[in-house]
C-alpha cells in the first residue's frame, strides 16, 4: 500500500543526502539510499524485491526462449501518485501503420511543454500500461503533455520499425501542438532502458535530418551498445562497481539483463551490423549539435557502464549532460512508482532537468 507520508520522508532524506562527486572522468550528482547509511550495498527495499523473486534459468538460445512468457513478467505493480490528470487514447498513422499512444495532460488554458516518453523493455517487451503511472506523474510535475508511445516490438517487427514508430510520433506531436495544446518549442523526450536508446537514437536523427524537434533528452539507465566489439573507452569489468556486501546478490543483480535472450538476435534482421549507431548510439562517430541530455544510471545495472560511457562522449562533443546515479538501485527501478522513494524522486528530477533546460532554450 502507498503511505505517502513515509514516501514524502524518504524522498527529504534522498535530497538532504545527495552530493556530487567525480568519478570515471564525469561529475555525477550520487543519490544515496535514504535511510540506510552503508557503502557498496543494495537498498533494503530492492534486495527484499530481488529475495521474493523467482530465479529463472539462463537460456542462451533465443529461439528457446517463450517471448510471450517473458512479456508477461516486465512490469511491476505500482501506485498512481498523481492527482487531477487526464489520459486519452489516440491511434496516429507512421511509415508502418497504426501507432497508438497514451496521452496525459494536466489541465491549462496556456500551450503546455511536452515530452515524448518511450518504455522500456528490450526491445521485444514492455508497454505504455507498465509506465502509465509513471507518465501520469511526469506530467503533473511538469505541468503538461506527456506523449507514451505503444510502438512496434520485435521479433514480430525488428529494427528499424520501433524506432521509427518513436520518431514519427515525435513528428506527429511537433506537428499538432495546437490540438494539443502544447508549445512545440519544448518538446523533450525520454525513455527507459530501451526506450533510452530509443530516445537517444532520435535525437541523432532529428540532427541529422535537421528538424530541431527535440529540445531535451532524459535517458533513463538506457542501453546503447548492443555489440560486443571493443569500443572506446567502454568495457563492461565487475570490479568497477563498488560491491563491499551481499557480493553474490549484487553480482547476479547486476548480471541479470545478461540472463535475457540474445536481444540483437531479435532486434535485429540477419546481416544488420550491431555496431549500426542507429542500433547502438555509442558507435554514433559525431555526437555533436545533439539536445541536452540527464542519463540516469543504478548503481548496480550492467547497463550504467555504457551509459556512463555514453555520458563522457556526449560532453567530449561539445553535448550539455546531466549524471544522476542511484546508489543501492538496480536496473528498472523506475517501475517501482510509490514503492521505492527513489522512483519518485527520478520523475522529479526529469522534470526539473527539462524545465530548466526547455526555458533557457527559449530565453536564448
Amino acid at each position: 500500500m502507498y503511505n505517502k507520508d513515509e514516501q514524502e520522508k524518504l524522498l527529504s532524506q534522498i535530497q538532504a543526502k545527495q552530493e556530487t562527486k567525480h568519478l570515471h572522468g564525469l561529475d555525477i550528482l550520487i543519490k544515496h539510499i535514504p535511510d540506510y547509511d552503508i557503502d557498496g550495498d543494495l537498498d533494503p527495499r530492492v534486495k527484499k524485491t530481488i529475495e521474493s523473486m523467482p530465479q529463472n534459468e539462463n537460456q542462451d538460445d533465443a529461439e528457446e526462449v517463450p517471448i510471450d512468457l517473458i512479456r508477461t513478467l516486465m512490469g511491476y505493480d505500482n501506485f498512481d501518485i498523481s492527482k487531477g490528470v487526464e489520459t486519452k487514447d489516440k491511434t496516429i498513422i507512421g511509415r508502418n501503420g497504426d501507432i497508438p499512444l497514451k496521452i496525459y495532460s494536466t489541465k491549462t488554458s496556456t500551450a503546455m511543454p511536452v515530452m515524448v516518453f518511450i518504455h522500456g523493455g528490450a526491445f521485444f517487451g514492455g508497454s505504455t500500461k507498465a509506465v502509465e503511472n509513471a507518465c501520469k506523474y511526469l506530467s503533473e510535475q511538469i505541468n503538461g503533455v506527456v506523449v507514451s508511445v505503444d510502438y512496434r516490438l520485435c521479433p514480430e517487427d525488428k529494427f528499424p520499425k520501433g524506432v521509427h514508430d518513436c520518431y514519427d510520433t515525435i513528428k506527429w506531436v511537433y506537428n499538432n501542438s495546437e490540438d494539443l495544446n502544447i508549445d512545440k518549442y519544448t518538446l523533450g523526450v525520454a525513455g527507459d532502458s530501451a526506450g533510452g536508446n530509443f530516445s537517444a537514437v532520435c535525437s541523432i536523427m532529428d540532427r541529422d535530418l535537421k528538424n530541431n524537434m527535440i529540445k531535451f533528452q532524459a535517458l533513463i539507465y538506457p542501453g546503447v551498445n548492443l555489440s560486443d566489439k571493443a569500443i572506446e573507452d567502454y568495457n563492461f569489468d565487475l570490479s568497477l562497481y563498488n560491491i563491499k556486501h551481499n557480493h553474490d546478490l549484487i553480482k547476479s543483480t547486476i548480471l541479470a539483463l545478461k540472463q535475457l535472450p540474445p536481444v540483437h538476435q531479435l532486434y535485429l534482421e540477419e546481416g544488420e551490423s550491431r555496431e549500426n549507431p542507429m542500433v547502438s548510439p555509442l558507435w554514433e562517430e559525431d555526437l555533436s549539435g545533439l539536445a541536452p541530455a540527464l542519463i540516469v544510471t543504478a548503481e548496480y545495472d550492467s547497463l550504467r557502464l555504457e551509459a556512463e560511457s555514453y555520458a563522457r562522449k556526449l560532453i567530449r562533443h561539445g553535448v550539455d549532460v546531466q549524471m544522476i546515479q542511484y546508489n543501492g538501485m538496480d536496473h528498472a527501478f523506475m517501475d517501482k512508482l510509490g514503492i521505492y522513494p527513489q522512483a519518485q524522486d527520478l520523475m522529479d528530477e526529469v522534470a526539473k532537468s527539462f524545465l530548466g533546460l526547455t526555458i533557457n532554450e527559449k530565453l536564448q
